[in-house]
């Protein structure tokens, strides 16, 4: 993660260009600095109202705002480096994060607290994170057979989440059995080919297919259940599959726990459902 920021933090006039960096600010209550946001960010609660901006603006269209940082995360700088490199020039700073495991949430959440001066808030956070996580594993361990899962990230390509991924951290706490687990580990990347043949090689041994769905993944039951050759998967055969929102499986925010929830409800909602919602409750969350 980039943590080089000046000593000018806290910041006064946010733009903050990827949703989980939004979600996480008005989550600490920095509102209030936010003086613009992503577009898949304005339906947030605390979001109405803001500008909202891309990193297919004009860069003039950024410096007319008058923001003192700029937060991106390394798609953006690498995709778009006219824009970070103009920014930059005209003495706007900007911070490039993004954490890839859930390893890396709490140096993530401090710096976001560090950055809007919400400190407390973001340990806050943390702990919340923690002990909900906590109480999920120890109701997880009431299952008395854990569902053999494969957890599908983008599925016209057939590819999974790697073991280290967010996606699959929400699986394991949820008590669920990751068959992917020998999906190829890549460094900065959550997402590995995995294939057909390798898929269908485990297909007697899947009782949950679950999938992700939103702008990665524009995905249907139907088409994951008519997809050719999946008829032998056994959770296919017992209409076994469901769709998980992306938001809340891979994004570094609370939402995780939201993402543990909606699982754990899928694979065992007799322990999960009634339980889970109180855990939520607890961390300051609905379902």
């Amino acid at each position: 993660m980039d943590e080089t920021v000046r000593d000018h933090a806290p910041y006064e006039r946010i733009i903050s260009l990827y949703g989980a960096h939004t979600e996480n600010l008005l989550a600490m209550g920095a509102a209030d600095r936010l003086i613009g946001i992503d577009g898949q960010s304005a339906d947030l609660t605390g979001a109405a109202g803001k500008q909202i901006f891309s990193y297919h603006d004009d860069p003039e269209r950024f410096l007319a705002a008058r923001p003192d940082l700029v937060l991106i995360r390394p798609m953006i700088d690498r995709g778009y480096p006219r824009l970070v490199q103009r920014l930059k020039q005209s003495g706007i700073q900007v911070v490039s994060v993004q954490p890839s495991t859930v390893d890396h949430l709490a140096a993530y959440w401090r710096l976001l607290g560090r950055l809007t001066g919400r400190d407390a808030q973001a340990d806050g956070m943390h702990r919340a994170f923690q002990a909900a996580v906590a109480d999920f594993r120890r109701l997880s361990a009431q299952v008395d057979q854990p569902q053999r899962v494969y957890f599908e990230a983008i599925h016209r390509k057939m590819k999974t989440f790697t073991p280290q991924a967010m996606a699959i951290f929400a699986l394991e706490t949820a008590g669920g059995i990751n068959v992917a687990g020998d999906a190829p580990v890549r460094e900065k990347n959550n997402i590995a080919v995995y294939g057909k043949e390798r898929l269908l090689s485990h297909a007697a041994e899947i009782d949950v297919f679950l999938s992700q769905q939103g702008a990665m993944n524009q995905v249907s039951v139907e088409a994951i259940m008519a997809e050719p050759g999946f008829g032998a998967i056994k959770a296919v055969k017992a209409g076994q599959v469901y769709l998980v929102d992306e938001t809340v499986v891979s994004r570094p925010t609370l939402g995780l726990l939201k993402g543990i929830y909606r699982i754990g409800c899928l694979l065992y909602p007799d322990v999960y459902c009634a339980a889970g919602r109180t855990i939520l409750a607890m961390a300051g969350m609905s379902d």
